[in-house]
């Protein structure tokens, strides 16, 4: 089962669980939101998943772990104390998980994405016809770490950490080279529209459907991706 919830003002917590079993939850940044689902969907926590040391997916792990103390939470070194176990790539064991650990700086320096059951939380990474800004100034990294996503299978759900998916599609359209591109991101407006009207995630998406839409995925070297996010930037 995976359910978004919303907090602040266009993020995601993520929780994931398989069936019955404890649930994996993927950066925190407001402890209210998700004490609000807890207290309508109580379910036990296995590990808290943190994907980078913005305050808007962090802020709200100190309060959680007050009121859960034996939960333990990962994340990279820049995340600071709130994280009782520092990754960096590899994989994490849990009592009910295998949870593969993907460096994806770029973003921040020590950004990690997190793949389990071919779920990728990938904050601020990657998102739905975008990518996160390139806070590092280090476009090659950026780079590599989504081609490192890209290598996914195409059916890996992107679990991205905000909503801005209309707002990139309409980045996609105008930096669209063929009429096929328009068309297919002409389709995912429609759905993406109807969605956000209807107060409906647009999230998860699939690679491949994101391979198809997404202009940063689509950029054959560093120098077309980094031209591409300079004109984001001031889009």
């Amino acid at each position: 089962m995976l359910t978004p919830i919303r907090t602040l003002t266009d993020n995601y917590i993520w929780l994931y669980r398989q069936k019955d079993l404890p649930a994996l939850v993927v950066d925190i940044g407001d402890f209210s939101s998700f004490a609000n689902y807890l207290n309508d969907h109580p379910v036990p926590i296995e590990a808290v998943l943190l994907t980078h040391y913005h305050a808007d997916h962090i802020a709200g792990v100190a309060a959680f772990h007050k009121i859960f103390p034996e939960v333990p939470i990962y994340g990279p070194e820049e995340c600071g104390d709130v994280v009782t176990h520092v990754v960096t790539e590899g994989e994490i064991h849990t009592p009910h998980y295998t949870i593969k650990v993907l460096a994806t700086p770029g973003h921040t320096a020590q950004h990690v994405s997190y793949l389990v059951d071919k779920h990728l939380f990938c904050g601020d990474t990657l998102f739905s016809a975008g990518c996160g800004r390139v806070f590092t100034k280090d476009y090659q990294a950026m780079f590599n770490s989504l081609q490192k996503i890209k290598a996914l299978p195409e059916d890996t759900q992107i679990c991205a950490a905000h909503e801005y998916t209309l707002s990139n599609l309409q980045f996609a359209m105008a930096v669209a080279k063929t009429a096929l591109q328009k068309d297919t991101i002409a389709a995912n407006m429609g759905i993406a529209k109807f969605l956000v009207a209807s107060d409906m995630p647009t999230l998860p998406t699939t690679l491949g459907e994101e391979k198809r839409i997404n202009p940063f995925l689509q950029a054959s070297d560093v120098t077309e991706f980094t031209q591409l996010r300079l004109k984001k930037d001031t889009f």
